[in-house]
């Protein structure tokens, strides 16, 4: 029996084709430039004047996030900020959390601000606007959830209240105040 050229000529380009192909991926992977060592510790991007948004599944828009400059660093996952605002609009009311610095891990689900943070809400129709400070907080922004460990003074209008730490859900829909709190609210003067 005779074998044609006819019939190895597809099986003689399958050959050539694989050996191309061995032959192209040691080639390149020889110039690869990535040490055999320990990852690269250096920022793999900064970023001035940012602005992030966040949208929900509909479209809508959830919060925004600025920063004066963002570093980011891959080997360790952590996003630094330089003076970090998050801002959420909610029901036409501004939230504004604001601080000297911040991280951003978990890719993005958490974010750890440091530094003279300052929240302010909006007042509404029939309430004053509401404030806090402390050290440190940590958000995660998606569920819209905060906390710190740290000293905090909220006031509300004349009240003030004071307390070893703070937790919050829905930002600022349900406050607790933990450990030793104290609480300052004047009396309203009304006619008699």
């Amino acid at each position: 029996m005779r074998l044609s050229l006819d019939r190895l000529y597809p099986l003689l380009a399958l050959l050539l084709l694989a050996g191309g192909t061995v032959w192209l991926e040691r080639v390149t992977r020889a110039d690869d430039p990535r040490p055999n060592g320990p990852a690269r510790r250096d920022p793999d991007f900064i970023a001035e004047d940012t602005r992030l948004v966040s949208f929900d599944a509909d479209g809508r828009q959830r919060y925004v996030l600025l920063a004066e400059r963002v570093t980011s660093y891959p080997f360790s996952r952590i996003t630094q900020l330089e003076n970090p605002r998050l801002r959420y609009d909610q029901d036409g009311r501004e939230l504004l959390i604001e601080a000297e610095r911040g991280q951003v891990a978990q890719d993005g689900e958490e974010v750890y601000l440091t530094g003279d943070v300052r929240v302010v809400r909006a007042p509404a129709p029939n309430s004053p606007a509401m404030t806090f400070t402390s050290a440190s907080l940590r958000i995660w922004p998606e569920v819209e959830r905060a906390e710190t460990h740290d000293s905090v003074v909220l006031t509300q209008g004349a009240n003030t209240a004071r307390a070893q730490g703070l937790r919050t859900d829905h930002l600022f829909g349900t406050i607790d105040l933990l450990g030793d709190v104290h609480i300052h609210m004047p009396r309203s003067r009304t006619p008699r």
